[in-house]
């Protein structure tokens, strides 16, 4: 699933293709990607005007269109942007296609469609959409990441991935930072002592900084996320078996010799 550092990589892909230039067409090749817009609308609000440059909040993508309204992208799990030339094939995936005034093309691919493209007509529909999640992980303070891990009785690891308390961390990004600290993902998030909580937001940052380089979150072998597909894992630090179950409803994968 699309985390902070592929919405990143999207937001440098539109960069790189959109801003400045006017959208002179839109095609919905599939309404099924269209969150509380219709087509006669996003064609009305975005035909004609011309793209801002995209910025990014947690998981969401947003672009201003024009001086009004910004279209924001949720990727869900199979989400991406591609930046193409009119005259390419399109992928069978290919939902919604925004052709610009120099015919590239902004294409919005997604296979299983979980999520996809919203409109805020205005910066106060924007606020409202933004107002449900938390501070951008990139963002936050230390002081203020020890004080929510401090305030939450729940497990650390769903603590990381609740969008309205830390937005952009997902999974993959939660298991690799509680592997990096040696933090046991199922641990009471309040229960972490001083230190435990500093190596959990250094850790996060550090991964952070890697993985949106990179655009995503890299499978190196000597990370958690290069061996927790493989099909009898073990950790790279410390070359024990990998333990997996399931976390705030999730997958999770650790290291219990390594993870307290």
């Amino acid at each position: 699933m699309p985390e902070l550092p592929d919405v990143e990589g999207f937001r440098r892909v539109l960069d790189g293709c959109g801003p400045g230039r006017c959208v002179r067409r839109v095609d919905v090749r599939d309404t099924g990607v269209l969150r509380g817009v219709g087509v006669r609308r996003l064609r009305r609000e975005v035909e004609g005007r011309r793209l801002g440059r995209p910025w990014r909040h947690g998981k969401l993508l947003i672009v201003p269109v024009g001086d009004g309204p910004a279209l924001v992208w949720h990727f869900g799990m199979t989400g991406e942007l591609v930046c193409a030339r009119a005259d390419d094939p399109p992928a069978a995936h290919d939902r919604v296609v925004l052709t610009l005034d120099d015919d590239r093309q902004v294409r919005y691919r997604d296979q299983r469609k979980l999520q996809g493209i919203r409109l805020a007509p205005n910066q106060r529909a924007l606020q409202r959409m933004l107002e449900r999640l938390g501070p951008d992980a990139l963002d936050m303070t230390r002081a203020d990441f020890l004080n929510l891990l401090a305030a939450r009785r729940g497990a650390v690891k769903a603590v990381l991935m609740d969008q309205s308390l830390v937005a952009g961390l997902g999974n993959l990004l939660s298991d690799e930072i509680l592997w990096r600290a040696r933090v046991a993902p199922r641990r009471p998030a309040r229960a972490l002592d001083s230190a435990e909580a500093r190596h959990v937001f250094t850790a996060m940052r550090g991964v952070l900084a890697t993985a949106t380089r990179a655009g995503r979150v890299p499978p190196r072998r000597t990370w958690l996320t290069g061996h927790r597909d493989d099909g009898e894992p073990v950790c790279p630090r410390c070359g024990e078996r990998l333990r997996s179950h399931r976390v705030a409803g999730r997958r999770s994968v650790w290291c219990a010799h390594c993870q307290h």
